[in-house]
C-alpha cells in the first residue's frame, strides 16, 4: 500500500464545487497527526479548517494562500511512513504536480516549468530550486563574464554635465520657496508687496542673487501654475473579487428579491419594560456567565408569536405547487462577518427554555465572528432577525432568505418623548419592520403576527404568563 496520502478538497456542503485557500496552519516538512488542522478554506458557504485525515509529514502543498481549488483536486501530500526511508521513484512521484503542457516555453524552475527529475516545478519554497537568485550588480563591483567566467573591469559612470542656470523661471517650471533671507534693495520690495509678489518665490538674477525689479516684473507676466486636472480612472479605483461567502450571500439576495413578492410593515414599539426584564435576567444566577441582550427577548417574542401564526413559519415550494408548514422553528439570526453577511440559525429554537435560548444565540454569535461557522449551521433556517440596532439604525426593508417567508428587522432602542399613561414621558423606543412573503402571508396575518412581537415587547412578563 502507498505511503504516499494525497488530501483532495472535498464538497464541504452539497452542490459546492470550489475553494478558496485562506491559510496554511502547517508547512512542508512538519510532522502532523491524525485529525490536525491542516489549512483553512472557505466556500460559497463559511471558512472551514480541515484536519488531515492520516498522520505522517507534510510532503507537498499544492496550492497557496488565495488560491481558488476546485472540488477534488489535490491541497497536500502527507507521507505516512516517514522512518521508511527514502521514497522509491514509483512513490516518489505521486508528489509531483501534474500540469498541461505549457504553449510557450517556460524557464525550469519557474512554476508550471520543468525541473530535474521530470517533476513539474511547484510552489516557491515547497518545490526543486534549479536557478539561483540572481542581484544586478552594483556600478563600479566586478562581475563574472558570463562568456568566461573572468572578472569585468570595473564601470565607472561619466558624470552628467551641470544643468544650466536659468535667469528667468520658464512657463512651466515649478514654482519653489526659498528657505532663507530674501536679497532685494527697498524699492524692489516695495514694488513686490504693489504687485502682491511673494519674494520667496522669486529666483534673484541681481548680485549675489538678489531680486531685481525685472526678477519681480517677470514674476507678475508669468502664468501662474495650474493645479494638475484630476483624473477618474482605475487608479482611483479598488476593485474587491465578488467570490465565497460574498458570492452565494448576493446570488441568494438577488434570487429571492425577483422570486417572492416582498411586502414590509413597520411598528414602533415602547419597550421600557423589556429592558427592565432584562435587568433582573441578568441578576439571576443561572444567567450570570451569559451575554444577555435584547436580541433575546426578540427572539422569544416572534418565536411565541409563531405559536400563535403557524403559517408565518412556512417555505412556497414551486415543484409540488404547495405551502409546506414547519411545526419546527430553526431560527436564523443575520451576522456580519468580513467575508459577508451569513444568516446561521438556531435548530429547533422553539423547544429551547429561555436560559438555553440565551446560550444558543451567545454560541451562535461568537462562532460566526470568528469566522468558523460551519454549513450546516446555515442550513434549514425557516424563519429570521436581524438586528440592525447593533449599527445605531432605526430599522430597514430585510429581503428575505432563500426559502424563508418572514424576517424581523430590529432596530435601535433610543430614549424618545412617549405618551405613556396620559402623560408624556422619556420611554425607551425601538421599531420593528417584519419583511414577508406575499404568496403565503397576506396583510393581516403579517399584521398579526407584527403586533403580536410588539405586545410581547411592550410588556415581556405579563405576556409569557397569559400566552403559555
Amino acid at each position: 500500500m502507498s505511503r504516499i496520502k494525497v488530501f483532495n478538497l472535498p464538497d464541504l456542503a452539497e452542490g459546492l464545487t470550489e475553494g478558496e485557500v485562506l491559510a496554511w496552519l502547517v508547512k512542508v516538512g512538519d510532522t502532523v497527526e491524525l485529525n490536525q488542522p491542516i489549512v483553512e478554506v472557505e466556500t460559497a458557504k463559511s471558512a472551514v479548517e480541515l484536519p488531515a485525515k492520516w498522520a505522517g509529514v507534510v510532503t507537498q502543498i499544492h496550492a497557496e494562500a488565495g488560491t481558488v481549488v476546485e472540488v477534488g483536486k489535490p491541497l497536500f501530500t502527507i507521507d505516512t511512513d516517514p522512518g521508511a526511508g527514502p521514497l522509491p521513484p514509483s512513490e516518489d512521484s505521486l508528489t509531483a504536480v501534474t500540469t498541461a503542457a505549457p504553449e510557450e516555453p517556460v524557464e525550469p524552475g519557474v512554476i508550471g516549468g520543468p525541473a530535474p527529475g521530470g517533476r513539474t516545478a511547484v510552489l516557491v519554497g515547497y518545490g526543486p530550486r534549479t536557478t539561483s537568485a540572481k542581484r544586478r550588480p552594483r556600478i563600479g563591483t566586478p562581475t563574472p563574464s558570463a562568456a568566461t567566467g573572468a572578472t569585468a573591469e570595473p564601470v565607472t559612470p561619466a558624470p552628467e554635465p551641470p544643468a544650466p542656470v536659468v535667469a528667468t523661471p520658464s512657463a512651466t517650471a515649478p514654482v519653489t520657496t526659498r528657505s532663507g533671507p530674501v536679497l532685494a534693495k527697498p524699492p524692489v520690495r516695495k514694488l513686490a508687496r504693489d504687485l502682491g509678489v511673494d519674494l520667496t518665490t522669486v529666483t534673484g538674477t541681481g548680485p549675489l542673487g538678489s531680486v531685481t525689479r525685472d526678477d519681480v516684473q517677470n514674476a507678475v507676466a508669468q502664468p501662474a501654475p495650474t493645479p494638475a486636472a484630476a483624473t477618474f480612472d482605475a487608479s482611483r479605483e479598488q476593485r474587491i473579487p465578488v467570490k465565497g461567502v460574498r458570492k452565494l450571500t448576493a446570488e441568494n439576495m438577488v434570487a429571492s428579491a425577483f422570486t417572492a413578492p416582498h411586502v414590509t410593515e413597520f411598528l414602533t414599539v415602547d419597550v421600557t419594560r423589556s429592558m427592565k426584564a432584562l435587568d433582573k435576567l441578568k441578576a439571576r444566577a443561572e444567567f450570570a456567565e451569559l451575554r444577555v441582550s435584547p436580541l433575546l427577548l426578540v427572539a422569544k417574542a416572534v418565536l411565541l408569536a409563531v405559536q400563535r401564526h403557524p403559517m408565518v413559519n412556512s417555505t412556497w415550494s414551486g415543484a409540488t405547487n404547495e405551502i409546506v408548514v414547519k411545526e419546527y422553528v430553526n431560527l436564523g439570526i443575520a451576522a456580519a462577518t468580513e467575508r459577508g453577511l451569513i444568516v446561521p440559525n438556531v435548530k429547533d429554537a422553539g423547544r429551547l427554555t429561555l436560559r438555553e435560548l440565551a446560550e444558543a444565540l451567545n454560541t451562535l454569535v461568537r462562532t460566526a465572528k470568528s469566522g468558523k461557522t460551519p454549513p450546516a449551521d446555515m442550513a434549514g433556517g425557516t424563519l429570521s432577525i436581524t438586528n440592525v440596532g447593533v449599527f445605531g439604525v432605526d430599522t430597514g426593508t430585510p429581503i428575505l432568505p432563500p426559502g424563508e417567508s418572514a424576517i424581523l428587522a430590529f432596530g435601535a432602542i433610543r430614549p424618545t418623548p412617549w405618551v405613556h399613561k396620559g402623560k408624556i414621558k422619556v420611554r425607551q423606543v425601538t421599531t420593528l419592520a417584519l419583511s414577508f412573503d406575499h404568496r403565503i402571508i397576506d396583510g393581516e396575518l403579517g399584521s398579526k403576527f407584527l403586533r403580536d412581537i410588539g405586545a410581547f415587547l411592550t410588556d415581556p412578563e405579563a405576556a409569557i404568563l397569559s400566552w403559555t
